[in-house]
Parts: C-alpha cells; structure tokens; sequence
C-alpha cells in the first residue's frame, strides 16, 4: 500500500500555507474535495489521508487553479473530458504543461541533493 500522508502534509507540499501567520490553509484543500469529486481522501478516525495518486491529482488541480488561472468549472470540464486523452489539443497541451513544470522540480531536487552530497564529500575528505 503506497504511504499515506494527512491534509496537513499535503497542504505544506503544495505549499497552501499563509503568508502572515505561517499556519497551513487545509481549509482550501477541504473546499476543493468538496469540488472536485475525483478528490477523494481516506478518512481513518475523521482525519483525512491522502495515498500517492490522489496527490498527484490533487498537484494537477492546484496547478490549474493556480498556475494557469484556470476557473473552478474550468478545471471540472478539463478533469471530466479526461484530460488523458488526446482528442482534445487543449486538454492535453495543459497536462503536458504541468508534467513539465513536475519534471523542472524534481530535476532541481535531485540536482540540489547532488550538490549537497559533493560539498559534504568535500568537508569528510579535508
């Protein structure tokens, strides 16, 4: 089973936080589950756990929502005419967007950790 993490896991990994009083904001993640049907947590003792797949979709809305200005009804038209698909050029060119902008940050991640990796070598090795 893949690993779960809860709402508050979720909201600092999409960065959902606010500005003035640093707290995470799950409300909006809450408001967008209640949007979105596709969204749906597993709720163990009323908390809200989300697996791997849902954070993916999740990371896709937020991206709509936020990244290209994409409405909330637009993103549901986009969601519900299965953006996998390649009929619509559209649909398709966003989602490519996105997996582009995913690729960008994991590339960075993985370049800041190598980089982590040769100054430390650099430290032992002195």
């Amino acid at each position: 089973m893949d690993k779960l993490i809860n709402i508050t896991q979720l909201s600092n990994l999409l960065s959902l936080i606010n500005k003035k009083t640093k707290k995470t904001t799950n409300h909006i993640l809450r408001y967008w589950e209640k949007e979105f049907i596709q969204i749906k947590p597993i709720k163990i003792k009323g908390r809200r756990y989300y697996s791997k797949k849902q954070i993916e979709l999740i990371k896709l809305i937020k991206h709509l929502l936020k990244d290209k200005g994409l409405t909330i009804n637009g993103v549901k038209i986009l969601l519900k005419s299965k953006i996998n698909s390649l009929d619509d050029y559209h649909s398709y060119s966003l989602k490519a967007d996105y997996q582009k902008v995913n690729i960008i940050n994991k590339s960075l991640k993985i370049l800041e950790k190598i980089k982590s990796i040769k100054n430390d070598g650099k430290k032992n090795s002195s």
